[in-house]
């Protein structure tokens, strides 16, 4: 741990036992929250390592092929972004376009008619994941010198809807669940976290939000270094205000460091 952030990784493990690892991992975090059982009010929940499997795996397989200096953690998937990619913070364009991943997905069966799952064909876009995506490529130009220090991961794999007023839908984060069904869920994904960090070893973990960081927090040993940064939900009104600008001045206090390609993208 006596690197900073931003200096360049040295470690030489095998590529295809990094991934092959990590999507044993991942299989195994599928098949447990397969077996947990969620009620009222979550009437929906969707698994895309289960319909949207082949996108995961490529993502794992192309991008976390090795350790990673930097680790940033999110949240679950949202409707529009990781439910239809199987990536995290996956917006349907910056998945095809800049990530180079086809997005083939087998949707769910039981799916709420407000929450398709569309998969490549999905028009609507997800803020948080053109926003982090959308800083990615402007400080980073390309995947492959983005994912050559950092990697991206999510906490959970499941998106939970619940009934809104009015007929309206809306999503539940997994830590808004019935207690019961929370520690259940959280003693799966804690695992999975703990293990994929093995895995990476990354210097630093940033929890993307509050719940994430708490999270790394609560899981991984003090060997980890443990930070976070503002999420870029828009239901953030400070993230509204230029999530990326002040994504960057709370990396650059955190040692994070990185070279400009472009100014950063707009909010």
């Amino acid at each position: 741990m006596g690197r900073q952030a931003g200096q360049t990784n040295t470690k030489t493990k095998m590529p295809t036992t990094h991934a092959n690892r990590l999507l044993a991992i991942q299989r195994g975090l599928r098949e447990a929250v397969d077996d947990l059982s969620f009620g009222p009010p979550v009437s929906h929940v969707y698994n895309p390592l289960r319909y949207a499997w082949r996108p995961a795996a490529a993502y794992f397989r192309r991008y976390l092929h090795t350790s990673k200096q930097v680790l940033f953690l999110g949240m679950n998937p949202g409707p529009w972004g990781m439910a239809q990619t199987g990536v995290p913070f996956g917006d349907v364009a910056f998945v095809r376009d800049w990530l180079g991943l086809p997005i083939n997905v087998a949707p769910p069966q039981d799916q709420h008619p407000k929450r398709p799952v569309l998969g490549g064909r999905c028009e609507r876009r997800e803020v948080s994941g053109t926003r982090f995506w959308g800083w990615a490529q402007a400080r980073f130009g390309t995947p492959q010198a983005f994912f050559a220090r950092f990697g991206v991961l999510n906490y959970c794999p499941l998106c939970f809807i619940e009934p809104g007023a009015g007929g309206s839908v809306r999503n539940r984060t997994p830590d808004k669940l019935a207690p019961g069904e929370r520690a259940a869920l959280f003693a799966v994904c804690d695992g999975a976290l703990a293990a994929c960090c093995e895995v990476l070893e990354p210097e630093l973990v940033i929890g993307v939000g509050d719940f994430a960081h708490r999270r790394a927090q609560a899981v991984l040993p003090p060997s980890f270094r443990v930070e976070r940064v503002l999420h870029p939900s828009p239901a953030s009104p400070v993230a509204n205000r230029g999530w990326a600008e002040q994504a960057e001045r709370q990396l650059l206090a955190l040692g994070v460091t990185f070279q400009s390609v472009s100014a950063p993208p707009p909010p």
